[in-house]
């Protein structure tokens, strides 16, 4: 299958106020699947780089026993995630956070897993490292850090429409692009968040999934 998704940034997505990544639709269930085996049953849930808030939303709505924090460091995106929340009713979605994932200075001191979708790829380098830090930070022992998008792969040829999908991320960023799964998994080692298991997703994208040692 093809990775057709682009990028959400709100800059490109009008004046709407509620915002909407065609992705989350394809990709949202699939996700759901994995969480459903890996969150916690009670807590609170960081998300990072919620853009639209469609995910968090539908998520919330699936796990009425969690709570939901999301994020973004775009004001936009942080209205749509209000708006999208407002809409749906979810009362266990809390108000938008102002983070950047690249800075150590998070409004959050602590949470029971953190989420992070399709990111990684479309930020610095140093916005994942700031990203596993600030996880190894505020999660407790044995805390879920959950990661999805499309990784390069040692020994795993990667499939050309990923490759198109690097090639158009760079022309808009030289920053962006496919991350290395083994360099991520050595420096979320280094953060002593320890990696669990990959599961591979559809659109040859992956679901990655790290524990926090204990302390």
């Amino acid at each position: 299958m093809k990775n057709t998704s682009t990028p959400w940034l709100a800059s490109e997505s009008g004046a709407a106020l509620k915002k909407h990544a065609p992705a989350t639709a394809r990709n949202r269930e699939p996700i759901r699947e994995v969480l459903r085996e890996a969150l916690p049953e009670s807590g609170l849930v960081l998300e990072l780089a919620s853009g639209s808030g469609e995910h968090i939303v539908y998520f919330a709505g699936e796990f009425p026993a969690l709570r939901f924090q999301p994020s973004d460091p775009d004001a936009e995106a942080r209205l749509s995630i209000a708006a999208w929340t407002e809409a749906e009713k979810r009362s266990n979605v809390l108000a938008p956070l102002m983070i950047d994932a690249a800075s150590a200075d998070w409004p959050i001191t602590s949470a029971d897993a953190v989420l992070c979708i399709n990111m990684v790829h479309i930020s610095p380098w140093e916005s994942t490292l700031g990203l596993l830090a600030g996880a190894s930070r505020i999660l407790p022992p044995s805390g879920l850090l959950y990661l999805y998008g499309p990784y390069r792969r040692q020994d795993v040829p990667t499939a050309e429409s990923n490759e198109a999908f690097d090639r158009s991320l760079r022309q808009r960023n030289p920053a962006w692009g496919l991350r290395s799964l083994e360099d991520l998994q050595a420096a979320a080692a280094e953060q002593q968040l320890q990696f669990e298991r990959l599961i591979e997703m559809p659109a040859n994208n992956l679901s990655l999934l790290f524990r926090r040692l204990a302390r």
